[in-house]
């Protein structure tokens, strides 16, 4: 069973927070054991060396026929098994034991070839020491931790923090706001270290400038090639009509018309590309809309009006809107094609392949279309500039039992 962990635990502070901590326990580990090692050698060092001296005269006291000084005797009661086989061998050591609790540093040695010499040292002292020792490398530790973790948790919130605003940036630029920078103060001045959040930060602006850059080009290429084929095409469509009747003048007078449509579906497409259109708001029936646009297309679209209201909108870029979604409903999708009005909602849906899988992922563009389809994708690209406008959002989606789903949802008339 695999646990849901929250948002916030798999994010980049959360994790370098806990791999500063993980470090520094671990370093405290670390540092903690090498110095006790350290001390506890040295301490048992100097009692070793301590028990060894009292040995060395206990053994001159014992072969001059003196008394043995305190702590010392022959065969001592206490003495370790495995010291006091060792002494019986010839050899000297030592060995640390706990005579009821109370901790002890033995030394012996021979004292001739079948009983051994033997001193005891008080070790309480060496054993509180140490002990000591570990408690201070234990209490000290915690607050060194915290406070690494806490300044390494300060500089890693300030860099996520700028890595935040450039992802904000980034999601900025995605939805269409190329002015939107990051605007990095390292970034900017080249004197400061340019660390790897800089670099991003900059190489994303630069991208945006750049994108902004060939944007523009394209809407004043798109506007200037409109603006230039208004002139001939109405020259050409005023000598289409002298010409006699017949099918070669019905071809041509079509192909005509068609390019003057084309012209200016870029001509409405630059200008809301370069933010020139206004809004003129009046009152609507959003029934009576729909009637007339339906009516208007000379198609056969149903219309279903659930629940009637009055919109504050632009009738003109509203009939736009409607009446491009209802042709590309009969030119691109299949019969029966039902037009609903459901309060400020409007929903045109027809019944045939649906819409391509970029569509509805991010929204139409222009001159793209897909399955050999006919048409120049403006109609679509057109109604969601102009939605835009409305200040409505326009959506689409494909219906689970077959056909393409576009949603046109109005901000609904204030009262009174």
């Amino acid at each position: 069973m695999r646990l849901a962990l929250p948002r916030w635990a798999g994010t980049l502070a959360v994790k370098t927070a806990a791999f500063i901590t993980v470090m520094c326990c671990a370093l405290a580990a670390l540092l903690g054991v090498l110095v006790h090692v350290s001390v506890t050698d040295q301490t048992v060092g100097q009692a070793r060396d301590l028990a060894l001296s009292r040995l060395q005269d206990a053994t001159q006291a014992y072969e001059a026929g003196d008394a043995l000084p305190p702590g010392a005797g022959v065969d001592s009661r206490g003495l370790p098994a495995r010291l006091r086989a060792l002494a019986l061998t010839g050899a000297r050591g030592t060995m640390v034991t706990s005579d009821q609790g109370r901790p002890i540093m033995w030394a012996a040695g021979p004292a001739d070839g079948r009983r051994a010499l033997a001193v005891e040292v008080d070790y309480a002292q060496q054993s509180r020491t140490i002990a000591g020792l570990d408690r201070s490398i234990l209490w000290s530790s915690a607050p060194a931790i915290g406070a690494t973790v806490l300044v390494g948790a300060f500089a890693v919130t300030r860099v996520t923090r700028r890595l935040h605003g450039t992802a904000r940036v980034a999601r900025l630029i995605s939805a269409g706001d190329l002015d939107a920078r990051v605007n990095d103060p390292r970034a900017k001045d080249p004197t400061r270290p340019q660390d790897e959040v800089a670099v991003v930060a900059a190489a994303l602006d630069s991208m945006a400038a750049s994108l902004q850059g060939k944007l523009l080009s394209e809407q004043r290429f798109t506007a200037d090639v409109a603006h230039e084929l208004r002139t001939p095409l109405t020259g050409l469509h005023a000598a289409a009509e002298l010409l006699p009747p017949g099918r070669p003048t019905e071809l041509v007078r079509d192909r005509v018309a068609a390019l003057r449509t084309l012209t200016e579906d870029l001509l409405e497409i630059s200008r809301l590309d370069t933010g020139r259109e206004r809004l003129e708001a009046d009152t609507e029936e959003l029934g009576a809309l729909a009637g007339r646009v339906v009516r208007a297309s000379g198609t056969d679209t149903e219309v279903r009006v659930v629940r009637d209201v009055r919109v504050e909108t632009d009738r003109r870029r509203l009939e736009r809107v409607l009446g491009n979604l209802v042709a590309n409903a009969h030119k691109h999708g299949a019969a029966p094609v039902v037009l609903t009005v459901d309060g400020p909602v409007v929903t045109v849906r027809d019944h045939g392949g649906g819409f391509p899988r970029y569509l509805v992922a991010h929204g139409p563009q222009r001159f793209r279309t897909e399955g050999g389809a006919k048409g120049h994708g403006l109609g679509l690209t057109i109604a969601a500039g102009q939605a835009e406008v409305l200040g409505a959002r326009l959506t689409f989606a494909n219906a689970v039992d077959g056909g393409a789903v576009a949603v046109l949802t109005l901000p609904e008339a204030e009262d009174g």
